[in-house]
């Protein structure tokens, strides 16, 4: 699929009719100052590179006035679509509504503040062009406070490459190109928009990342602090269990199951020889009380890993989802 075409082949405005090949993703919250110049820059970079778009805003529960603002645009403009949330959700459930409605063949995701640079939106696409399912932007000038933002960024991208095995720059980076069809295949919960390139992995795709722009933040506050990093390390458990024992649970909890009761019968066996066979008192023993704890730990992680195993299977069978993913299907040239 080339995305560069010509306007005649897609006028602009867009038609109901025409299908967009690029969906520009966008949560908002709280940023009704950027809004108006960055749905200006973003139309002016695409359609001087003859990119036929859409721009899909999610308002997050703005209080700000972005709501109305983005109401009012929708109005106006031919190009966005305004997704209203209820209230405020987090940015994961903010970009899950975007990847739902959007219906272009690529999704771009990008931050509301200003800090991303639309400019960069034509190399990224450039480079999903090359046989990419995921390209993402790798702030290398990042123009943030050091303590607060850069020391844990830095800690937190050594971490996650180490314990994913997905080694990029920049996890936190919210400039990204997605083909549509990899966005379908991943579901988010919780604050896992952090993690799109470790369950894209996870899904068999091809990633890789380029350096993009970055500006500080001209209007409001940042709405990250410090304190997400806490929240990162409890999503990055999560990742990592889903990452090597989504389809077979059993594999982990079966394992430590089988170990801890492994643990119990030979100890208690050792105290059986001290009770029997040395005739000494085994009642008043600690060793007594952890081998009920090791026995009993052991069954119920052996019961946890079965449970698990079952709701594994339904997740896949009810979804009619696979365990596996096709890239391709190459068909014989030579029919017989």
């Amino acid at each position: 699929m080339n995305v560069f075409r010509t306007l005649e082949e897609f006028p602009h405005p867009w038609s109901a009719e025409t299908y967009p090949t690029v969906s520009v993703v966008l949560p908002v919250y709280n940023e009704v100052e950027s809004l108006p110049a960055l749905l200006e820059s973003i139309a002016d970079i695409l359609i001087a590179h003859q990119i036929p778009y859409e721009i899909i805003c999610v308002d997050d529960g703005s209080d700000d006035g972005s709501t109305q603002l983005l109401k009012q645009q929708a109005q106006t403009r031919t190009d966005l679509r305004a997704v209203i949330l209820r209230r405020n959700y987090g940015q994961t459930a903010a970009m899950a509504a975007g990847f739902n409605h959007a219906s272009g063949q690529i999704i771009i995701t990008l931050d509301s503040d200003l800090q991303n640079d639309p400019a960069d939106i034509p190399l990224l696409i450039a480079k999903l062009e090359e046989g990419y399912d995921l390209v993402s932007g790798w702030r290398q000038d990042r123009q943030d406070a050091a303590i607060s933002r850069l020391l844990p960024s830095k800690a937190a991208n050594w971490l996650i490459g180490r314990v994913t095995g997905v080694k990029l720059h920049d996890y936190g980076c919210s400039l990204k190109a997605y083909r549509a069809e990899l966005v379908a295949d991943m579901n988010l919960y919780g604050e896992l928009h952090r993690f799109l390139p470790a369950l894209a992995f996870i899904e068999g795709a091809r990633i890789t990342e380029i350096p993009v722009r970055h500006h500080a933040r001209r209007f409001g506050q940042s709405k990250y602090g410090i304190d997400r990093t806490f929240r990162v390390l409890m999503d990055l458990f999560t990742i990592a269990f889903i990452k090597k024992f989504l389809t077979r649970p059993m594999h982990v909890f079966g394992l430590l199951g089988l170990a801890a009761i492994a643990g119990g019968v030979l100890l208690g066996l050792y105290l059986t020889i001290l009770k029997f066979g040395m005739n000494e008192s085994i009642g008043n023993r600690p060793l007594l009380f952890f081998v009920v704890v090791l026995l009993l730990a052991g069954v119920q992680m052996f019961s946890f890993g079965l449970l698990a195993e079952l709701s594994m299977r339904t997740y896949h069978e009810s979804q009619g989802r696979p365990i596996y993913r096709v890239r391709e299907i190459v068909e014989p040239t030579l029919k017989p």
